[in-house]
């Protein structure tokens, strides 16, 4: 099996799950019970939230657990909506965001939000000119990918930091989801007020995230209840999984630097080998992207039945954002960089890790070559050619 499609979830490490099992059986207890068992539970909680602070260099109490991505992308874009709202209603955001950030801004319209989209350019880069051009006095909020989970690209998190230090009333959030582990990002250099992480992108466990919450912002509760992660999200905390999840970060940030060069040279080798085959036009720039992410077009091909194909010889690969693969529309990621709707209708991503190899390239390109030549004869079969 050549398991491809990383960006949409990763294997967990067998470290992660063992640490997983052992606390859910032997620390079962609710971290907000006063008796011994509750007691083992809350130190675990603390020690994670401890731990995942300093591997990202930020304070413990900025440390929010979360259940993931979507769920960090709503809590810092609602949050801030909801408690700022009577400074403002105006937030700005890209045309290429995740459904978690498009679909929480499309909420918020509904309460009497302005959202502005920023265009970006055919490497699907956001303009520092742009965002500037687009703040208002009412604007209350900046939310932007770090890495575009179908594309790859990264945009300019530093700069658009440095522009908003001119505004200290603007809140600045950070979707870093596809980045973490894949890139360098330092929160504190980059001025961030909020930062979205996810588990299951860096080999933890589904169901398991962080919300950066800058020491001394104010952010509404969306979830009411109980006193947990220091009142600002109700629940009874899953301690197993934020152990993982710690464990996680700990094993992805230690080898951090060596795995982006091994993804980096089956990226060049991949690329090398598609840019030779016929009817494919590759969409990810080949500068300022993550070294993860390869997104490419096939000529007159659906995406689906190619994605089917590969998965015959166990390869498996796939269309746009997992959230997105079954609704059969046109990436709107690459139509904003002016790609065209039918490449846009057409388009594969394989997406890496770092348990991926070299040996894997060869057998690819061939199963693709093969995928193709088969799609185009039975396409000409129908056509009668």
């Amino acid at each position: 099996m050549i398991y491809l499609d990383n960006s949409a979830t990763t294997k967990p490490f067998d470290d992660v799950i063992d640490s997983y099992i052992k606390v859910a059986t032997n620390y079962f207890g609710n971290p907000s019970s006063l008796h011994g068992i509750g007691g083992q539970a809350e130190k675990l909680l603390s020690q994670s939230r401890t731990q995942i602070a300093s591997l990202l260099h930020v304070k413990p109490q900025e440390v929010i657990f979360t259940s993931g991505g979507s769920e960090g992308n709503n809590y810092a874009i609602k949050g801030i909506a909801l408690q700022y709202q009577n400074r403002g209603k105006h937030i700005i955001t890209t045309s290429i965001e995740h459904p978690s950030v498009s679909g929480a801004c499309n909420q918020l319209t509904d309460l009497g939000f302005e959202i502005t989209y920023l265009p970006v350019n055919e490497n699907g880069v956001v303009s520092i000119e742009s965002l500037k051009n687009a703040i208002r006095e009412d604007t209350i909020l900046v939310s932007i990918i770090h890495v575009n989970n179908e594309v790859g690209t990264i945009q300019p998190i530093e700069e658009i930091g440095k522009l908003l230090e001119k505004y200290p009333k603007i809140i600045y959030h950070v979707d870093h989801v596809q980045g973490i582990g894949k890139t360098h990002l330092d929160f504190n250099k980059a001025k961030l007020d909020l930062c979205t992480i996810s588990g299951h992108k860096f080999n933890g466990l589904k169901g398991t995230g962080v919300l950066f919450v800058r020491h001394g912002l104010r952010i509404k509760s969306l979830i009411a209840g109980g006193d947990q992660e220091m009142q600002k999200r109700a629940g009874t905390e899953n301690v197993a999984g934020f152990v993982a999840l710690a464990k996680a970060l700990r094993l992805t940030i230690e080898k951090r630097d060596d795995n982006i060069k091994h993804l980096r040279r089956l990226k060049k080798a991949i690329i090398e080998k598609l840019t030779k085959l016929n009817d494919v036009k590759i969409h990810t720039p080949e500068e300022s992207s993550a070294p993860h992410i390869i997104n490419f077009s096939i000529d007159g091909l659906k995406p689906e039945v190619f994605v089917h194909l590969l998965e015959e010889k166990e390869i498996y690969v796939s269309t746009t954002s997992a959230c997105s693969s079954k609704n059969n529309e046109p990436s709107k990621t690459l139509l904003a960089m002016g790609v065209s709707e039918v490449q846009a209708n057409s388009s594969i991503r394989i997406s890496l890790s770092h348990q991926n190899q070299l040996e894997e390239v060869p057998i690819l390109i061939n199963a693709i070559e093969n995928s193709i030549q088969k799609l185009q004869n039975v396409m000409g079969e129908r056509n009668g050619i």
